[in-house]
């Protein structure tokens, strides 16, 4: 496969404007792969504190990956130079693609593409990172809904290379066939879902971790030996509560009350004791503390 960020591939002479809405892991993630590509991005969060943690967390996941041996220092640093931050919305004017990556609470979602919508030109294509929300009703107040799509990267961005393309009811062709092209620019693989709550990957992912859940609520097994089980009998690169510590308790919560509410079937009522955790605060490695226990990072 050819390196995206490489002179040589067409890809990385088309600097697109992009514009990425929450620079949390997802919207990090996001804005380091589309630097890589070539992209001019723009990540935006609602202080300079989150907005500066974000591009360092891009910086992170591109260090990583020339750890790995995936890119070349260089290619890292000339991704890094693609990066810039934003505090709030009001430059999103001048991009050509934007991501929304925000917490997956829909009335967020609606009132950011609200005023997406009015900041925004006209000619942009408007995307949602949602995982669970259908696009349809995040779409639903939009003056144009047929410019929003769905396109749910995965975490870790840079080493994931599916990407779930949703288009909403009022969706139009040519912005779905537009998003499918950037994701494919990306590198990424694109399968397609339709617009129904928790789509293909995180309807079947929800289930598989509330059931570890569910078995180590009810004492069937250890939280070692169920990870041990899914890792080795499902070939699974983590086990269950590891992948529920990364994403975090209380988005894993919040996608099991989505699908409950959608589809109103018992099988994705949320285990008491996940519920309980995130009361808690123990979220995962956000908080340092999950089903696992996180070492605090050393101050920069």
């Amino acid at each position: 496969m050819s390196d995206p960020s490489s002179p040589s591939d067409p890809r990385a002479s088309i600097a697109t404007r992009v514009f990425v809405v929450g620079a949390g892991i997802m919207g990090s993630g996001i804005a380091a792969q589309c630097a890589l590509s070539g992209h001019l991005v723009t990540l935006e969060d609602v202080n300079e504190s989150l907005a500066a943690k974000g591009v360092e967390n891009a910086r992170r996941a591109l260090d990583s990956a020339v750890r790995r041996g995936k890119i070349a220092p260089a290619a890292r640093d000339e991704a890094l130079g693609r990066i810039d931050s934003a505090i709030g919305l009001r430059r999103a004017d001048s991009a050509d693609f934007i991501i929304e990556a925000a917490p997956e609470k829909l009335e967020l979602k609606r009132g950011l593409f609200e005023e997406l919508e009015r900041s925004a030109s006209p000619k942009a294509i408007l995307a949602t990172n949602t995982s669970s929300l259908p696009v349809t009703s995040i779409a639903s107040r939009l003056s144009d809904p047929g410019r929003l799509v769905g396109i749910h990267f995965f975490n870790p961005v840079l080493q994931m290379e599916l990407v779930e393309l949703i288009p909403g009811h009022q969706s139009r062709p040519e912005v779905v066939e537009k998003a499918k092209a950037f994701a494919q620019g990306l590198g990424k693989k694109v399968v397609l879902s339709r617009d129904t709550p928790g789509f293909v990957t995180t309807r079947a992912l929800a289930v598989l971790g509330n059931e570890a859940v569910f078995m180590l609520y009810e004492g069937v097994a250890t939280r070692d030996d169920i990870d041990a089980a899914y890792r080795l009998g499902f070939h699974h690169p983590m086990g269950p509560f590891e992948l529920l510590d990364l994403v975090g308790l209380d988005t894993a919560l919040a996608i099991l009350d989505v699908l409950f509410d959608g589809f109103k079937d018992p099988k994705y009522r949320a285990c008491p004791l996940l519920r309980t955790m995130v009361e808690a605060k123990k979220l995962g490695r956000k908080t340092g503390e999950g089903f696992y226990v996180y070492p605090a990072k050393p101050a920069a």
